[in-house]
């Protein structure tokens, strides 16, 4: 069994900094796309920032130059860094990942619980 776990999250002022991370964890043989999506009242789910295996980055151009997105292929680990938060990046931030478990080497899709993230002063 998969799952990915989420921590990280919270309240910050307008221009500050949060760091959030997720880990991959249970029978996995092979971990492709990760990435993280967030969900504000009212929106839609909407991607924010992936990264393949190889370090290929891409943004959601609200975040270019503020979000960067990492990764660390022997942990299975997924982080973003979020600087200069607005009031709009307030959402619920949940962690995606392409990933083959070791019982039927198929890929598929998980998510992970999802963590607030309130920009507010």
């Amino acid at each position: 069994q998969v799952q990915l776990v989420e921590s990280g999250g919270g309240l910050v002022q307008p221009g500050g900094s949060l760091r959030l991370s997720c880990a991959a964890s249970g029978s996995i043989f092979s971990v492709a796309l990760m990435a993280w999506y967030r969900q504000a009242p009212g929106k839609q789910r909407e991607l924010v920032a992936s990264i393949e295996s190889d370090g290929y980055t891409n943004y959601v151009d609200s975040v270019k130059g503020r979000f960067t997105i990492s990764r660390d292929n022997a942990k299975n680990t997924v982080d973003l860094q979020m600087n200069s938060l607005k009031p709009e990046d307030t959402a619920v931030f949940y962690c995606n990942a392409e990933i083959a478990s070791a019982m039927d080497y198929r890929y598929k899709y998980y998510w992970g619980q999802g963590t607030q993230v309130t920009v507010s002063s």
